[in-house]
């Protein structure tokens, strides 16, 4: 008995790390993007994505229709970004060079849209669905 009342308390500690990581792969049945750095390159600039897909299910294939926007708010250009295979609980990076714009020329990033979601061979709504948009830049992401 004496062995029970001692482990009882312990169980109760037991869904911490759970939660502790869950905050950091994302919320789950969520999907977070953060714009994570902004670095200029020789051949523009370079963006870092921090990308948590909360989801239970893996995603195959995440393209998103992205729109650049400048320091005055003006559409500088429209591009896709292809996130690639997002696995289920998994954190990824993923980087990508836009071509002729310096970093400090970037005033917003929005995220029109999924050009292309797949999950389980077929098409999926899990890029949009939860979506939480982050960034840790000067570059604002919206959407």
């Amino acid at each position: 008995m004496r062995i029970l009342r001692m482990t009882l308390p312990l169980l109760a500690l037991l869904p911490v790390p759970l939660a502790a990581q869950q905050a950091e792969t994302g919320s789950a049945g969520t999907l977070s993007l953060e714009l994570n750095t902004t670095k200029s390159v020789e051949s523009g600039c370079q963006l870092s994505f921090l990308i948590n897909n909360g989801h239970d299910t893996d995603i195959d294939a995440a393209v998103y229709e992205t729109v650049l926007l400048n320091t005055e708010g003006q559409v500088d250009r429209l591009t896709l970004f292809d996130f690639g295979a997002l696995p289920a609980g998994r954190p990824r990076v993923r980087q990508f060079v836009v071509p002729g714009t310096g970093c400090e020329a970037l005033g917003q990033i929005l995220i029109n849209g999924a050009n292309r979601c797949e999950a389980g061979g077929t098409e999926s709504d899990l890029c949009t669905q939860g979506l939480e948009l982050k960034s840790r830049s000067d570059v604002e992401v919206i959407g």
